[in-house]
Protein backbone atom coordinates (compact mmCIF):
# COMPACT_ATOMS: atom_id res chain seq x y z
CA UNK A 1 0.00 0.00 0.00
CA UNK A 2 1.27 3.48 -0.84
CA UNK A 3 1.84 6.23 1.68
CA UNK A 4 -0.62 8.18 3.76
CA UNK A 5 -3.72 9.16 1.75
CA UNK A 6 -3.49 12.64 0.34
CA UNK A 7 0.04 13.53 1.40
CA UNK A 8 1.42 13.20 -2.11
CA UNK A 9 -1.39 15.08 -3.84
CA UNK A 10 -2.48 11.88 -5.63
CA UNK A 11 -4.88 8.99 -5.01
CA UNK A 12 -2.99 5.96 -3.74
CA UNK A 13 -4.00 2.34 -3.23
CA UNK A 14 -5.62 3.12 0.12
CA UNK A 15 -7.88 5.73 -1.49
CA UNK A 16 -9.15 3.31 -4.16
CA UNK A 17 -9.56 0.31 -1.87
CA UNK A 18 -13.06 -1.18 -1.37
CA UNK A 19 -14.51 -2.63 1.84
CA UNK A 20 -15.08 -5.91 -0.03
CA UNK A 21 -12.48 -6.55 -2.76
CA UNK A 22 -13.99 -7.21 -6.18
CA UNK A 23 -12.70 -7.34 -9.76
CA UNK A 24 -13.73 -4.81 -12.38
CA UNK A 25 -16.22 -6.29 -14.83
CA UNK A 26 -15.04 -3.97 -17.60
CA UNK A 27 -11.30 -3.16 -17.59
CA UNK A 28 -10.25 0.36 -18.46
CA UNK A 29 -12.44 2.24 -16.02
CA UNK A 30 -10.97 4.00 -13.01
CA UNK A 31 -12.15 3.09 -9.52
CA UNK A 32 -13.90 6.45 -9.23
CA UNK A 33 -15.67 6.05 -12.57
CA UNK A 34 -17.09 2.80 -11.18
CA UNK A 35 -18.21 4.61 -8.02
CA UNK A 36 -19.92 7.34 -10.02
CA UNK A 37 -21.73 4.74 -12.14
CA UNK A 38 -22.91 2.84 -9.07
CA UNK A 39 -24.37 5.93 -7.46
CA UNK A 40 -25.92 7.12 -10.72
CA UNK A 41 -27.67 3.77 -11.33
CA UNK A 42 -28.88 3.30 -7.75
CA UNK A 43 -32.55 3.11 -6.83
CA UNK A 44 -31.89 5.45 -3.91
CA UNK A 45 -30.79 8.22 -6.27
CA UNK A 46 -33.88 7.73 -8.45
CA UNK A 47 -36.14 7.99 -5.39
CA UNK A 48 -34.85 11.50 -4.78
CA UNK A 49 -37.11 12.58 -7.67
CA UNK A 50 -40.04 12.11 -5.29
CA UNK A 51 -38.54 13.84 -2.27
CA UNK A 52 -39.00 17.46 -1.22
CA UNK A 53 -36.27 20.00 -1.87
CA UNK A 54 -38.21 23.18 -1.03
CA UNK A 55 -41.81 22.35 -1.98
CA UNK A 56 -43.50 18.98 -2.35
CA UNK A 57 -42.96 17.30 -5.74
CA UNK A 58 -46.10 17.38 -7.85
CA UNK A 59 -47.81 20.05 -5.75
CA UNK A 60 -49.91 22.45 -7.79
CA UNK A 61 -50.91 24.77 -4.95
CA UNK A 62 -47.70 26.79 -4.87
CA UNK A 63 -47.90 28.07 -8.47
CA UNK A 64 -44.49 26.59 -9.28
CA UNK A 65 -45.03 26.46 -13.01
CA UNK A 66 -41.28 26.11 -13.61
CA UNK A 67 -41.26 22.51 -12.30
CA UNK A 68 -39.62 23.17 -8.93
CA UNK A 69 -36.47 21.35 -8.01
CA UNK A 70 -36.60 18.03 -6.22
CA UNK A 71 -33.83 16.36 -4.24
CA UNK A 72 -32.82 14.61 -7.45
CA UNK A 73 -32.53 17.70 -9.64
CA UNK A 74 -30.69 19.46 -6.83
CA UNK A 75 -28.25 16.54 -6.56
CA UNK A 76 -27.64 16.56 -10.32
CA UNK A 77 -26.98 20.30 -10.27
CA UNK A 78 -24.73 20.00 -7.23
CA UNK A 79 -22.81 17.25 -9.06
CA UNK A 80 -22.24 19.46 -12.11
CA UNK A 81 -20.97 22.33 -9.96
CA UNK A 82 -18.78 20.03 -7.86
CA UNK A 83 -17.31 18.16 -10.81
CA UNK A 84 -16.07 21.36 -12.46
CA UNK A 85 -14.85 23.02 -9.27
CA UNK A 86 -13.11 19.84 -8.14
CA UNK A 87 -11.43 19.35 -11.52
CA UNK A 88 -10.21 22.96 -11.50
CA UNK A 89 -8.50 22.30 -8.16
CA UNK A 90 -6.94 18.98 -9.16
CA UNK A 91 -9.43 16.54 -7.64
CA UNK A 92 -10.58 13.48 -9.56
CA UNK A 93 -13.80 14.79 -11.17
CA UNK A 94 -15.59 11.41 -11.05
CA UNK A 95 -14.85 11.13 -7.33
CA UNK A 96 -16.27 14.57 -6.56
CA UNK A 97 -19.29 14.01 -8.81
CA UNK A 98 -20.05 10.69 -7.12
CA UNK A 99 -19.89 12.35 -3.70
CA UNK A 100 -22.18 15.18 -4.84
CA UNK A 101 -24.70 12.75 -6.32
CA UNK A 102 -24.68 10.73 -3.09
CA UNK A 103 -24.71 13.54 -0.55
CA UNK A 104 -28.51 13.70 -0.13
CA UNK A 105 -29.39 10.05 -0.77
CA UNK A 106 -30.19 9.44 2.89
CA UNK A 107 -32.67 12.27 3.19
CA UNK A 108 -36.18 11.10 4.12
CA UNK A 109 -39.55 12.13 2.67
CA UNK A 110 -40.53 15.78 3.24
CA UNK A 111 -36.97 17.12 3.33
CA UNK A 112 -35.54 18.61 6.53
CA UNK A 113 -39.03 18.58 8.02
CA UNK A 114 -39.07 14.80 7.72
CA UNK A 115 -35.54 14.65 9.10
CA UNK A 116 -36.68 16.39 12.29
CA UNK A 117 -39.70 14.12 12.67
CA UNK A 118 -37.59 10.97 12.30
CA UNK A 119 -34.98 12.32 14.70
CA UNK A 120 -37.72 12.70 17.33
CA UNK A 121 -38.94 9.15 16.73
CA UNK A 122 -35.42 7.68 16.79
CA UNK A 123 -34.24 9.59 19.87
CA UNK A 124 -33.79 6.38 21.89
CA UNK A 125 -32.01 4.37 19.18
CA UNK A 126 -29.35 6.80 18.00
CA UNK A 127 -31.38 9.60 16.43
CA UNK A 128 -31.70 10.42 12.75
CA UNK A 129 -29.49 12.59 10.57
CA UNK A 130 -29.71 12.69 6.78
CA UNK A 131 -25.95 12.61 6.28
CA UNK A 132 -25.49 9.63 8.61
CA UNK A 133 -28.34 7.93 6.77
CA UNK A 134 -26.54 8.54 3.47
CA UNK A 135 -23.48 6.69 4.76
CA UNK A 136 -25.72 3.86 6.01
CA UNK A 137 -27.43 3.66 2.65
CA UNK A 138 -24.17 3.64 0.68
CA UNK A 139 -22.56 0.99 2.86
CA UNK A 140 -25.49 -1.20 3.91
CA UNK A 141 -29.01 -0.53 2.64
CA UNK A 142 -28.69 -0.08 -1.14
CA UNK A 143 -28.57 -3.71 -2.40
CA UNK A 144 -25.69 -3.81 -4.86
CA UNK A 145 -23.04 -6.08 -3.33
CA UNK A 146 -23.20 -8.89 -0.72
CA UNK A 147 -20.39 -10.79 1.01
CA UNK A 148 -20.48 -13.97 3.07
CA UNK A 149 -18.93 -13.86 6.53
CA UNK A 150 -16.52 -16.76 6.91
CA UNK A 151 -17.18 -17.04 10.63
CA UNK A 152 -20.97 -17.43 10.42
CA UNK A 153 -21.71 -18.09 6.77
CA UNK A 154 -24.18 -15.16 6.79
CA UNK A 155 -24.69 -13.22 3.56
CA UNK A 156 -24.36 -9.51 4.43
CA UNK A 157 -24.91 -6.39 2.32
CA UNK A 158 -22.04 -3.97 1.87
CA UNK A 159 -24.23 -1.53 -0.06
CA UNK A 160 -22.65 -0.04 -3.15
CA UNK A 161 -19.19 -1.07 -1.93
CA UNK A 162 -17.65 2.27 -2.90
CA UNK A 163 -13.99 3.13 -2.53
CA UNK A 164 -12.62 4.59 0.68
CA UNK A 165 -12.02 7.99 -0.94
CA UNK A 166 -15.57 8.28 -2.30
CA UNK A 167 -17.16 7.35 1.03
CA UNK A 168 -14.92 9.89 2.74
CA UNK A 169 -15.79 12.54 0.14
CA UNK A 170 -19.51 11.96 0.74
CA UNK A 171 -19.08 12.49 4.50
CA UNK A 172 -19.75 16.09 5.49
CA UNK A 173 -19.62 15.45 9.22
CA UNK A 174 -16.97 12.81 10.02
CA UNK A 175 -17.97 12.18 13.63
CA UNK A 176 -20.72 10.28 15.49
CA UNK A 177 -23.74 11.76 17.26
CA UNK A 178 -22.86 14.35 19.90
CA UNK A 179 -19.18 14.46 18.95
CA UNK A 180 -19.00 17.68 16.89
CA UNK A 181 -15.39 18.86 17.38
CA UNK A 182 -16.25 22.54 18.00
CA UNK A 183 -20.03 22.65 18.65
CA UNK A 184 -20.96 20.06 21.33
CA UNK A 185 -24.66 20.86 21.04
CA UNK A 186 -24.80 20.46 17.25
CA UNK A 187 -27.32 18.00 15.83
CA UNK A 188 -25.11 17.37 12.79
CA UNK A 189 -23.23 14.07 12.60
CA UNK A 190 -22.21 11.63 9.90
CA UNK A 191 -22.37 8.11 11.31
CA UNK A 192 -24.64 5.99 13.51
CA UNK A 193 -23.16 3.71 16.15
CA UNK A 194 -24.16 0.65 14.08
CA UNK A 195 -22.04 1.88 11.17
CA UNK A 196 -18.85 2.77 13.04
CA UNK A 197 -16.88 -0.24 11.67
CA UNK A 198 -17.21 0.78 8.01
CA UNK A 199 -16.86 4.46 8.97
CA UNK A 200 -13.60 3.67 10.73
CA UNK A 201 -12.41 1.80 7.65
CA UNK A 202 -13.33 4.69 5.35
CA UNK A 203 -11.52 7.15 7.61
CA UNK A 204 -8.37 5.05 8.02
CA UNK A 205 -5.32 7.34 8.40
CA UNK A 206 -7.52 10.45 8.17
CA UNK A 207 -6.63 13.23 10.63
CA UNK A 208 -9.20 13.22 13.43
CA UNK A 209 -12.27 15.36 12.73
CA UNK A 210 -10.81 16.81 9.54
CA UNK A 211 -13.07 16.85 6.50
CA UNK A 212 -11.29 15.69 3.35
CA UNK A 213 -10.74 18.21 0.58
CA UNK A 214 -13.20 16.54 -1.82
CA UNK A 215 -15.94 16.63 0.84
CA UNK A 216 -15.27 20.34 1.32
CA UNK A 217 -15.68 20.85 -2.42
CA UNK A 218 -18.91 18.84 -2.31
CA UNK A 219 -20.19 20.87 0.66
CA UNK A 220 -19.52 24.23 -0.98
CA UNK A 221 -21.04 22.99 -4.26
CA UNK A 222 -24.14 21.96 -2.29
CA UNK A 223 -24.39 25.42 -0.72
CA UNK A 224 -23.89 27.14 -4.07
CA UNK A 225 -26.41 24.97 -5.91
CA UNK A 226 -29.24 25.20 -3.44
CA UNK A 227 -28.79 28.87 -2.52
CA UNK A 228 -28.75 30.00 -6.15
CA UNK A 229 -31.44 27.65 -7.42
CA UNK A 230 -33.84 28.23 -4.51
CA UNK A 231 -33.50 31.96 -5.20
CA UNK A 232 -34.12 31.34 -8.91
CA UNK A 233 -37.18 29.19 -8.20
CA UNK A 234 -38.54 31.83 -5.82
CA UNK A 235 -38.29 34.50 -8.51
CA UNK A 236 -39.77 32.21 -11.15
CA UNK A 237 -42.75 31.44 -8.92
CA UNK A 238 -43.36 35.10 -8.12
CA UNK A 239 -42.62 34.75 -4.41
CA UNK A 240 -39.46 36.90 -4.49
CA UNK A 241 -39.74 40.51 -5.69
CA UNK A 242 -36.28 41.90 -6.51
CA UNK A 243 -37.50 45.46 -5.92
CA UNK A 244 -38.45 44.61 -2.34
CA UNK A 245 -34.86 43.71 -1.53
CA UNK A 246 -33.99 47.42 -1.39
CA UNK A 247 -36.47 48.05 1.44
CA UNK A 248 -34.95 48.54 4.90
CA UNK A 249 -37.92 46.76 6.46
CA UNK A 250 -37.60 43.75 4.20
CA UNK A 251 -33.85 43.64 4.71
CA UNK A 252 -34.28 43.59 8.47
CA UNK A 253 -36.42 40.48 8.08
CA UNK A 254 -33.84 38.84 5.81
CA UNK A 255 -30.99 39.56 8.24
CA UNK A 256 -33.02 38.04 11.07
CA UNK A 257 -33.42 34.82 9.10
CA UNK A 258 -29.76 34.78 8.02
CA UNK A 259 -28.40 35.30 11.53
CA UNK A 260 -30.83 32.76 12.93
CA UNK A 261 -29.93 29.99 10.50
CA UNK A 262 -27.14 30.66 8.01
CA UNK A 263 -24.35 32.75 9.56
CA UNK A 264 -22.77 33.02 13.03
CA UNK A 265 -24.97 34.87 15.49
CA UNK A 266 -22.38 37.60 16.00
CA UNK A 267 -22.45 38.56 12.30
CA UNK A 268 -22.90 42.29 11.79
CA UNK A 269 -26.06 42.98 9.72
CA UNK A 270 -24.04 45.68 7.94
CA UNK A 271 -21.89 42.90 6.45
CA UNK A 272 -24.99 41.15 5.16
CA UNK A 273 -26.29 44.39 3.73
CA UNK A 274 -22.99 44.96 1.94
CA UNK A 275 -23.10 41.41 0.57
CA UNK A 276 -26.56 41.90 -0.91
CA UNK A 277 -25.55 45.31 -2.27
CA UNK A 278 -22.59 43.73 -4.07
CA UNK A 279 -24.90 41.27 -5.78
CA UNK A 280 -27.51 43.87 -6.64
CA UNK A 281 -24.84 46.12 -8.15
CA UNK A 282 -23.99 43.51 -10.81
CA UNK A 283 -25.33 44.33 -14.26
CA UNK A 284 -26.77 40.81 -14.59
CA UNK A 285 -28.70 40.96 -11.31
CA UNK A 286 -32.45 40.44 -11.98
CA UNK A 287 -34.38 43.71 -11.62
CA UNK A 288 -37.75 42.06 -12.11
CA UNK A 289 -39.42 38.99 -13.55
CA UNK A 290 -42.55 38.78 -15.70
CA UNK A 291 -42.28 35.20 -16.99
CA UNK A 292 -41.54 36.18 -20.59
CA UNK A 293 -38.94 34.28 -22.59
CA UNK A 294 -36.55 37.24 -22.33
CA UNK A 295 -37.04 37.37 -18.56
CA UNK A 296 -36.46 33.62 -18.29
CA UNK A 297 -33.23 33.96 -20.26
CA UNK A 298 -32.02 36.82 -18.08
CA UNK A 299 -32.83 34.92 -14.91
CA UNK A 300 -30.99 31.87 -16.15
CA UNK A 301 -27.98 34.06 -16.96
CA UNK A 302 -28.10 35.49 -13.43
CA UNK A 303 -28.13 31.94 -12.07
CA UNK A 304 -25.04 31.05 -14.11
CA UNK A 305 -23.29 34.25 -13.08
CA UNK A 306 -23.92 33.57 -9.39
CA UNK A 307 -22.64 30.00 -9.59
CA UNK A 308 -19.54 31.15 -11.45
CA UNK A 309 -18.98 33.97 -8.97
CA UNK A 310 -19.09 31.67 -5.94
CA UNK A 311 -16.99 28.91 -7.50
CA UNK A 312 -14.33 31.23 -8.91
CA UNK A 313 -14.04 32.98 -5.54
CA UNK A 314 -13.29 29.65 -3.82
CA UNK A 315 -10.96 28.50 -6.59
CA UNK A 316 -8.92 31.71 -6.59
CA UNK A 317 -8.61 31.88 -2.80
CA UNK A 318 -7.64 28.21 -2.53
CA UNK A 319 -5.06 28.50 -5.29
CA UNK A 320 -3.61 31.59 -3.64
CA UNK A 321 -3.17 29.60 -0.43
CA UNK A 322 -1.91 26.30 -1.90
CA UNK A 323 -0.45 26.99 -5.32
CA UNK A 324 -1.15 25.43 -8.69
CA UNK A 325 -0.65 21.71 -8.07
CA UNK A 326 -3.39 19.08 -7.64
CA UNK A 327 -5.20 19.37 -4.30
CA UNK A 328 -6.64 16.15 -2.90
CA UNK A 329 -7.67 14.31 0.27
CA UNK A 330 -5.84 15.90 3.24
CA UNK A 331 -3.30 17.95 1.32
CA UNK A 332 -5.31 21.20 1.48
CA UNK A 333 -8.37 23.00 2.83
CA UNK A 334 -10.92 24.67 0.58
CA UNK A 335 -10.72 28.42 1.11
CA UNK A 336 -13.99 30.27 0.62
CA UNK A 337 -13.71 34.03 1.15
CA UNK A 338 -15.94 35.44 3.85
CA UNK A 339 -17.61 37.77 1.36
CA UNK A 340 -18.66 34.85 -0.85
CA UNK A 341 -20.03 32.92 2.13
CA UNK A 342 -22.08 35.94 3.19
CA UNK A 343 -23.44 36.46 -0.32
CA UNK A 344 -24.43 32.80 -0.46
CA UNK A 345 -26.05 33.05 2.99
CA UNK A 346 -28.06 36.09 1.94
CA UNK A 347 -29.53 34.16 -1.00
CA UNK A 348 -30.45 31.30 1.34
CA UNK A 349 -32.15 33.73 3.70
CA UNK A 350 -34.12 35.37 0.88
CA UNK A 351 -35.49 32.00 -0.28
CA UNK A 352 -36.19 30.98 3.31
CA UNK A 353 -38.10 34.16 4.15
CA UNK A 354 -40.18 34.44 0.99
CA UNK A 355 -40.70 30.80 0.05
CA UNK A 356 -40.27 28.43 2.97
CA UNK A 357 -41.91 30.74 5.52
CA UNK A 358 -45.10 31.25 3.53
CA UNK A 359 -48.16 30.40 5.62
CA UNK A 360 -49.32 27.54 3.39
CA UNK A 361 -45.85 25.99 3.52
CA UNK A 362 -45.86 25.96 7.32
CA UNK A 363 -49.34 24.39 7.34
CA UNK A 364 -48.09 21.73 4.93
CA UNK A 365 -45.02 21.03 7.07
CA UNK A 366 -47.19 20.60 10.15
CA UNK A 367 -49.29 18.05 8.29
CA UNK A 368 -46.17 16.24 7.08
CA UNK A 369 -44.87 15.90 10.64
CA UNK A 370 -48.17 14.34 11.69
CA UNK A 371 -48.04 11.89 8.78
CA UNK A 372 -44.54 10.68 9.67
CA UNK A 373 -45.24 10.50 13.41
CA UNK A 374 -48.40 8.46 12.82
CA UNK A 375 -46.66 6.29 10.23
CA UNK A 376 -43.83 5.52 12.66
CA UNK A 377 -46.35 4.69 15.39
CA UNK A 378 -48.34 2.41 13.08
CA UNK A 379 -45.27 0.55 11.84
CA UNK A 380 -44.03 0.10 15.41
CA UNK A 381 -47.36 -1.47 16.38
CA UNK A 382 -47.83 -3.62 13.27
CA UNK A 383 -44.38 -4.50 11.91
CA UNK A 384 -43.37 -6.53 10.04
CA UNK A 385 -46.70 -5.68 8.37
CA UNK A 386 -46.20 -2.59 6.20
CA UNK A 387 -42.49 -3.17 5.65
CA UNK A 388 -41.04 -3.75 2.19
CA UNK A 389 -39.57 -7.27 1.73
CA UNK A 390 -36.02 -5.97 2.20
CA UNK A 391 -36.83 -4.33 5.53
CA UNK A 392 -39.18 -7.11 6.64
CA UNK A 393 -36.27 -9.57 6.50
CA UNK A 394 -34.04 -7.18 8.42
CA UNK A 395 -36.74 -6.61 11.02
CA UNK A 396 -37.30 -10.31 11.57
CA UNK A 397 -33.57 -10.94 12.04
CA UNK A 398 -32.94 -7.87 14.22
CA UNK A 399 -31.91 -8.47 17.82
CA UNK A 400 -33.77 -6.30 20.32
CA UNK A 401 -36.18 -3.39 20.24
CA UNK A 402 -33.47 -0.84 19.42
CA UNK A 403 -32.37 -2.72 16.30
CA UNK A 404 -35.97 -3.27 15.17
CA UNK A 405 -36.72 0.42 15.60
CA UNK A 406 -33.73 1.30 13.44
CA UNK A 407 -35.14 -0.92 10.69
CA UNK A 408 -38.43 1.00 10.87
CA UNK A 409 -36.47 4.25 10.60
CA UNK A 410 -34.61 2.90 7.56
CA UNK A 411 -37.92 1.92 5.95
CA UNK A 412 -39.51 5.33 6.45
CA UNK A 413 -36.37 7.16 5.31
CA UNK A 414 -36.39 5.21 2.05
CA UNK A 415 -39.89 6.39 1.11
CA UNK A 416 -40.76 9.20 -1.28
CA UNK A 417 -43.20 11.89 -0.21
CA UNK A 418 -46.04 10.17 -2.09
CA UNK A 419 -45.23 6.64 -0.88
CA UNK A 420 -45.03 7.87 2.72
CA UNK A 421 -48.54 9.29 2.43
CA UNK A 422 -49.78 6.14 0.71
CA UNK A 423 -48.34 3.83 3.35
CA UNK A 424 -49.67 6.08 6.11
CA UNK A 425 -53.16 5.96 4.62
CA UNK A 426 -52.98 2.18 4.20
CA UNK A 427 -51.93 1.56 7.81
CA UNK A 428 -54.04 4.18 9.57
CA UNK A 429 -57.05 4.52 7.28
CA UNK A 430 -56.53 8.31 7.26
CA UNK A 431 -55.60 10.19 4.08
Amino acid sequence: MAGRAGTSGTYDGAATERWAPEPDKRPGRTAFQRDRARVLHSAALRRLAGKTQVVTPGSRSQEWDASPRTRLTHSLECAQVGRELGAALGCDPDLVEAACLAHDMGHPPFGHNGEQALNDFAADCGGFEGNAQSLRLLTRIEPKRFVRFKETGDLVSVGLNLTRATLDAATKYPWPRGAHPTQPGSLKFGVYEDDLPVFGWARKDAPADRICFEAQVMDWSDDVAYSVHDFEDGLHAGHVDPAALSSDTERHGIWTVAIGRYVPRDTDPAELSAALDRLMDQEWWPRGYDGSAVAQSRLKDATSQLIGRFCLAAEAATREAYGTGPLTRYGAELVVPRGARLECAVLKAVADRYVMQRAEQEALRADQRIVLAELAEALTARAPEGLDPQFRALYESAEGDRARKRVIVDQIASLTDASARSLHAGLTGRA
